[in-house]
């Protein structure tokens, strides 16, 4: 009976245990009371979006796994796509987010679309289909997003070229990122790939900007050095870009250069306006040096020169201190003992040699 007893319990910890598991993609096979009825896991970019499929592998893609969860009465489609790094999913997600979704508080970034939640956590992108949306749905996805992988150190962290876009007068959810030329075009950028020159580490992050005349684009391009930003932004003053909209006049391109920053603004503005928010985009270089250059008592030469003749005149002092001390005693004693100690008597016997007499 007792052996019975073991097996039983030792059945239902398993059972539990493989409840909790997780798959063998990233997705757990319970949350909120949601359980997952079957996933699958491909690593093929198509898979998760055949029209982008070339924008996925650049923004280093690794798989993507689709999944049912149930609860009574209710149904849910996730589907979530892992990428090499956070930049790949940060780039994802903000191509996917539309203009017209709500922001949520989910995971790293989050909006949705009524039925539909768009998230991302760290290098994960997580798309979500409900049935319906109730009041428990946003703690539910969060309680979903808890219990997703986590990447550490550099990888989880997205790029910060976005951060520079001033956020005065943005339209809201039209901030995008590119770091390779496929997702230029993507992002319906008026500059061309050959003149950002993707091969020298640049990233892009663009967004639109409300104008007394209408929508002005900018767009503002990160480089590692100031000088490939130097050489960059003259060849966007030299770039003649050609007319639009069947205009027969060619848009204006206001640019400025800021440390790695290059800052490019076309569209409807005017040259004042331009100016004030190609103004507002300024880089903030933070330089470490690693040799200590300030002056202490520790590392300044001329304190180290002062230390030193301190302690030559100390010794000197003590030089000076101990002979008088050594002729006072020697005062002293020829004194108290005459002809005794230091002073030789007559009577002392010497030994001489005569030689040469």
């Amino acid at each position: 009976m007792k052996r019975l007893f073991s097996l039983l319990f030792l059945l239902l910890l398993s059972s539990l245990a493989f409840a909790a598991s997780p798959t063998n993609g990233v997705l757990p096979r319970i949350f909120a009371g949601w359980q997952l009825q079957n996933s699958q896991v491909h690593n093929d970019p198509s898979q998760a979006d055949s029209v982008n499929a070339d924008l996925l592998k650049e923004d280093g893609f690794k798989s993507v796994e689709t999944a049912e969860y149930t609860k009574p009465d209710r149904k849910m489609s996730v589907k979530v796509a892992t990428f090499n790094d956070a930049t790949g999913a940060y780039a994802a997600y903000l191509y996917y987010r539309a203009p017209q979704w709500a922001q949520e508080e989910i995971a790293d970034q989050a909006a949705s679309n009524n039925e539909r939640i768009l998230f991302r956590k760290g290098n994960l992108l997580v798309d979500v289909k409900l049935d319906r949306v109730t009041p428990m749905s946003g703690g539910e996805l969060r309680e979903l997003a808890d219990n997703l992988p986590k990447e550490e150190g550099s990888f989880a962290k997205p790029p910060t070229v976005g951060d520079y876009l001033p956020p005065q007068g943005m339209v809201a959810n039209t901030l995008k990122y590119a770091s390779g030329p496929v997702g230029l075009a993507r992002i319906n950028s008026f500059l061309p790939a050959d003149l950002i020159d993707f091969s020298k580490s640049a990233e892009v992050a663009s967004a639109d900007y409300n104008t007394s005349q209408g929508t002005a684009k900018l767009t503002v391009i990160s480089y590692p050095t100031a000088a490939i930003s130097a050489d960059r932004l003259r060849a966007v003053e030299a770039w003649h870009p050609a007319a639009t909209d069947g205009s027969a006049a060619p848009p204006k391109v206001y640019a400025k250069r800021s440390f790695g920053l290059v800052a490019v603004l076309t569209g409807p503005i005017s040259e004042g306006e331009a100016k004030t928010l190609l103004a507002s985009v300024n880089s903030d270089p933070r330089v470490t040096w690693n040799e200590n250059t300030h002056f202490d008592r520790n590392s300044n030469l001329g304190s180290l020169l002062v230390n030193i003749i301190i302690l030559i005149a100390i010794i000197t002092g003590l030089a000076i201190v101990a002979g008088f001390a050594f002729g006072g005693v020697r005062l002293v004693l020829k004194r108290m003992f005459p002809d005794r100690v230091f002073d030789r008597s007559e009577d002392v016997e010497i030994i001489r040699l005569n030689i040469g007499k």
